[in-house]
C-alpha cells in the first residue's frame, strides 16, 4: 500500500480540504489502516446465458460497423469548460487480484460538503481524455463524479482495439459488475446522499446494467445510445428513473429496439424519458468522433442536466 500512502500525502491545498470535508479522507484512512481497498458488496450475478452472450456479441459487431471509420481526435467541441471550477484526481476505488483499479474523480472546487454523485461509464474506447472532460463538465453542474474504468487501464485509439476490449467484457461481465459495485460503495462512503449512473455507447448499456445491479438504491440512470432490452423480467426490478437518448440513424442501437425498450418500461409502469434524435447517428454526443452533431448533443446535454437536477439535486439547486 506504499503507492496509496504516497498518493494520499501528495494531495494538497483545496483537494485535501475537500477530501476532509466530504469524508473521502475517512475512506482513505480506512484503506490505509486496514491494508485493503473497498470490495464490492452483493451476490455474484449468474453468468450470461447464450441469448445474452449472442446479443452482446451482436452489439460488438454493430459498434464495429458504426465506428469503422472513427478516430478519437478531439474537435473544438471537446474543449467545453465546466460551468464552474472543479478539482480532479486520478485515484484507486477498488482492486483486482493483480492491481489497483483507478478512476477519475471530479467535484466542484467551491463546495465543501457531501454532494449527490454520478458513476460515469466510458464508451467502447475506454476511460480516455474525452470521458475525463465529460466527468469534469458533470462535476461543474454540482456533483461528485467518478468515471470508472472497465478496461483495466487500457484505452483504444483504433476500432479493432476497442472491439477486443468490449468483447472481453461482454464474454466475462462479472469483473465489470464487481467494478461498478465497488464504485457505488466508494461514492456511498464519500457521503453521497444520492447516486446516478450515466454512460455512452458501451457505457450506456452499462448504465442500464447499473440500474439493475442497484435496483432499490440507484436514484437515476442516463443512457446515451447504449444497448437496451425489452426483457421485462430484467427490467421489472429497476426503480431508478431512466433517461434514454438515442439516434434515429443508429444502425447499431436500432430505433426498433429502443421502441421495444420504451414499450416494456411503459407496460411495467417505470418512470422514463426516451428521446430519439432524427437525422443523427450513433455517438452523436461524442465531440471526439466524426458522428458528432452539435445541435443534438447540446439538446441532449441540457436534457441530461435537467433530469439529474430533478432526481439528484445538486449544489447548484440546493439539493444536498
Amino acid at each position: 500500500m506504499l503507492e496509496f500512502s504516497i498518493k494520499l500525502r501528495s494531495l494538497k491545498g483545496v483537494w485535501v480540504r475537500r477530501m476532509l470535508n466530504i469524508r473521502l479522507a475517512r475512506l482513505f484512512i480506512v484503506l490505509l489502516a486496514g491494508g485493503v481497498l473497498l470490495s464490492a458488496c452483493g451476490d455474484r450475478a449468474a453468468p450470461p446465458d447464450e441469448a445474452e452472450l449472442e446479443a452482446g456479441r451482436d452489439t460488438v459487431d454493430a459498434m464495429s460497423r458504426e465506428h469503422a471509420e472513427e478516430t478519437t481526435d478531439p474537435s473544438p467541441a471537446a474543449e467545453v469548460a465546466p460551468a464552474r471550477p472543479v478539482v480532479t484526481e486520478t485515484l484507486p476505488y477498488t482492486e483486482t487480484a493483480d492491481d489497483l483499479v483507478y478512476g477519475y474523480f471530479a467535484a466542484p472546487a467551491d463546495v465543501f460538503e457531501p454532494l449527490p454523485a454520478i458513476i460515469v461509464i466510458h464508451e467502447w474506447w475506454g476511460l480516455n481524455d474525452n470521458i475525463r472532460a465529460m466527468a469534469e463538465r458533470l462535476a461543474g453542474e454540482g456533483y461528485m463524479v467518478l468515471a470508472v474504468d472497465l478496461y483495466a487501464g487500457n484505452t483504444a485509439n483504433q476500432p479493432a482495439e476497442a472491439r477486443q476490449l468490449m468483447l472481453e467484457v461482454v464474454e466475462d461481465p462479472e469483473p465489470a459488475r464487481e467494478n461498478i459495485r465497488a464504485a457505488f460503495r466508494f461514492l456511498e462512503t464519500a457521503g453521497a446522499p444520492r447516486i446516478a449512473s450515466l454512460g455512452w455507447c458501451f457505457g450506456g448499456g452499462w448504465s442500464l446494467n447499473t440500474a439493475q445491479l442497484f435496483a432499490d438504491e440507484l436514484d437515476a440512470s442516463v443512457i446515451f445510445y447504449g444497448q437496451v432490452t425489452d426483457d421485462e423480467a430484467r427490467l421489472s426490478p429497476i426503480n431508478a428513473p431512466i433517461l434514454g437518448l438515442f439516434a434515429a440513424e443508429d444502425t447499431g442501437i436500432r430505433v426498433e429496439s429502443v421502441e421495444a425498450f420504451r414499450g416494456a418500461l411503459e407496460r411495467l409502469g417505470k418512470e422514463h424519458e426516451i428521446h430519439i434524435y432524427p437525422g443523427v447517428g450513433h455517438a452523436f454526443a461524442n465531440p471526439t468522433g466524426q458522428s458528432y452533431n452539435e445541435a443534438a448533443a447540446t439538446d441532449a446535454w441540457q436534457k441530461t442536466v435537467n433530469f439529474l437536477a430533478r432526481h439528484l439535486g445538486s449544489s447548484a439547486t440546493g439539493g444536498t
